[in-house]
């Protein structure tokens, strides 16, 4: 009997070491990683330039407290703003963390308390964010939740339109829902909800936490669609591994998170800010980032030339390397037959088979990868 509490329905798999894009369980059997820690390791595991950056920290200290300058703190901040729409940082420890304070950020600042989600959304499991989530299966069992979120649906405008009154505050979207089945947005859509915010003075908050940190192809999802957001939360790849998130936002809204309006024990501990430096040195280059793009179009090449015409395969989708494949079937079985074949992949709902490989995924394991997914989804496709 473990005693851990059973909220994850585990694989039947011990993960002993990582490197790169392998991993290896408590048997020795090694699989490839396109799954990255559900968009975490974006360099690998243990890339060792961000290891070597995490060590040097090691052996200066761990720890301090917010109430003093840590001046790894000013660089991710400094590089963060320099990639985005905004001008300040607060750190937190997740994404959830993340969301939270952009919630609690966006209903200070604006003095009005609605904030606007959307159906199928995802931004977390504490009780703001869960709330936030729209999605009855996170929700479920907690009793009532907060009421100022109201559930728009996702690529319509109109709907968005009609929730709005006034005391909304912010409208909070995923450039790209992961959850909820790799759903990019529509460019419309998100360019002129950007509109709207900025027309009705309403904030706009981007959840980057799946989609940040090159993940596209860009820093952030949101830069493929030319839009300038109020918030902008990351978390995942920004650590590479070690628990980081951030809020990032403009700097209209710097005075109202003032000494004393939120807080975090460990958020911006020196250890998650020397990997988040390094991880930003290497996944905000220009050339990495466009060799992200190539491998994301030719990952995509290689399922489309692969899959488009089998049948079960209703839709590719996905933006750089985030790819969803979306099936008639339930894809569970597939990902348990990949597993057996040294893959790890993931699903986002019943239906919709999820790849996150790193972002130094080679060729080579794409087509490894590729030809094996044709494989079991054929398998378990029921045509």
């Amino acid at each position: 009997m473990s005693a851990i509490f059973p909220t994850y329905g585990r694989f039947e798999i011990a993960i002993d070491k990582a490197e790169g894009t392998q991993v290896w369980d408590t048997t020795g059997k090694s699989y490839i990683d396109f799954g990255s820690g559900i968009a975490v390791a974006n360099l690998g595991h243990r890339h060792p330039e961000v290891q070597q950056a995490v060590e040097v920290q090691l052996n200066k200290y761990w720890h301090m407290s917010n109430l003093y300058h840590i001046p790894l703190q000013e660089e991710v901040a400094d590089k963060l703003t320099a990639n985005s729409s905004g001008d300040y940082v607060f750190f937190a420890n997740s994404g959830a963390e993340a969301n939270e304070a952009a919630i609690k950020l966006a209903r200070k600042a604006t003095g009005k308390t609605k904030i606007i989600t959307f159906k199928k959304s995802f931004h977390g499991r504490t009780f703001a964010t869960m709330s936030a989530t729209g999605q009855d299966k996170i929700q479920q069992g907690f009793g009532p939740l907060l009421e100022t979120f109201e559930y728009a649906d996702y690529n319509d405008l109109e709907s968005v339109k009609k929730a709005i009154d006034s005391n909304t505050a912010a409208i909070m979207v995923e450039a790209i829902q992961g959850e909820g089945g790799v759903v990019p947005a529509n460019e419309d859509f998100l360019k002129s909800i950007a509109e709207l915010a900025s027309k009705k003075g309403i904030l706009l908050i981007i959840d980057e936490i799946q989609t940040g940190i090159g993940r596209t192809g860009k820093p952030f999802a949101y830069q493929h669609y030319g839009i300038s957001p109020d918030i902008i939360t990351s978390a995942k790849g920004l650590g590479n591994g070690l628990p980081v998130g951030a809020m990032i936002a403009k700097k209209a809204l710097g005075d109202h998170f003032g000494p004393g309006s939120h807080g975090s024990t460990f958020g911006g501990n020196p250890l998650a800010m020397a990997a988040a430096n390094k991880v930003l040195d290497i996944a905000f280059e220009p050339a990495f980032l466009q060799e992200v793009e190539k491998k994301g179009t030719y990952l995509k090449e290689q399922l489309n030339n692969k899959l488009s015409k089998k049948s079960g395969i209703k839709e590719i989708r996905g933006t750089g390397l985030m790819i969803g494949i979306e099936c008639d079937f339930e894809v569970l079985p597939a990902v348990k037959s990949l597993m057996d074949e040294g893959i790890l992949v993931l699903n986002a709902g019943p239906n919709v088979l999820r790849l996150l490989p790193p972002l130094v995924v080679t060729y080579e394991e794409i087509d490894k990868v590729t030809d094996l997914i044709q494989h079991c989804l054929k398998e378990h496709s029921p045509a």
